[in-house]
């Protein structure tokens, strides 16, 4: 079949566990514009469900850390974190182990990836998915981004990567749906955490939704020195955007929601690729 929804959001943990603690207003439109992303996400009827995360050391370190790596399994367990402190119950998160083996053969004719019969969720995938999946009724294919631990896959390898992806979901049957989660610009965990660049957040977005590579993949503007200075390492989680930009295949986007938050730490976004 082919790829049939692409979207990115944020994944935040406080977009959950200090959910209370936001303004309501901006809170609510955030939420809202979350869930019109699912009710167009069911609308498309996919098949499974391939969520690219910025996996944050849970399953991964730096004695075995991938530069990309898919899911495999037909449940997933998450999150990982406490889940009062997350403000999600635990639970297990339906996969498909057919679906998946048959996504990551595909991709693999183009682009080396790791994958996993084993993964719990952290907030990457698990706070998405409680927004777009509530019911948790379509099976997921879960895709991680090494954005953590340097060296870090060139935002060129991202593109491919994504690339890989596209040829994969035009090549099975099913139909098939891609959300990126991450930042954009945020300093998590540091003495900074909730400063937020507005200003650089709204131009990658600008771009993303031009889908124009040239400028996305510019090695000037986000060589990883320079995204660590305008963006945090929070930053890094770009290639995550990046990636579903490339499986997109030059469709144009539109966002939805681009605004900070700072309880949450991050411009909280939610944005969709017009595939028609």
């Amino acid at each position: 079949m082919s790829l049939v929804f692409a979207g990115v959001c944020s994944h935040a943990p406080g977009i959950t566990g200090r959910a209370h603690m936001a303004d309501p207003e901006v809170r609510d439109r955030f939420y809202e514009s979350f869930h019109q992303m699912s009710r167009d996400l069911h609308a498309a009827q996919p098949d499974a469900l391939v969520i690219i995360a910025a996996e944050h050391f849970a399953n991964f370190f730096m004695n075995n850390m991938p530069s990309f790596a898919i899911g495999m399994a037909d449940t997933y367990e998450g999150p990982i974190e406490d889940p009062g402190w997350l403000g999600i119950q635990r639970r297990q998160v339906r996969g498909n182990r057919d679906i998946s083996q048959r996504f990551i053969a595909e991709v693999m004719n183009s682009t080396d990836i790791a994958y996993a019969e084993e993964w719990k969720f952290d907030h990457g995938i698990m706070v998405p998915l409680h927004f777009l999946t509530p019911d948790y009724d379509i099976p997921v294919i879960p895709v991680n981004v090494n954005c953590q631990g340097p060296p870090l896959a060139p935002l060129h390898r991202a593109w491919a990567f994504g690339e890989a992806m596209r040829r994969a979901c035009d090549a099975l049957p099913e139909r098939i749906a891609i959300i990126g989660t991450g930042g954009i610009s945020h300093w998590p965990a540091t003495p900074d955490s909730g400063k937020i660049n507005k200003a650089w957040d709204h131009e990658f977005m600008r771009l993303w939704c031009a889908n124009d590579k040239d400028a996305l993949l510019n090695a000037e503007k986000y060589n990883d020195l320079q995204v660590y200075s305008d963006a945090g390492q929070g930053g890094f989680e770009i290639r995550t955007f990046i990636t579903v930009a490339a499986a997109a295949g030059g469709a144009k986007g539109t966002v939805h929601f681009c605004e900070p938050i700072p309880i949450f730490a991050v411009s909280c976004t939610v944005a969709t690729y017009d595939l028609a």
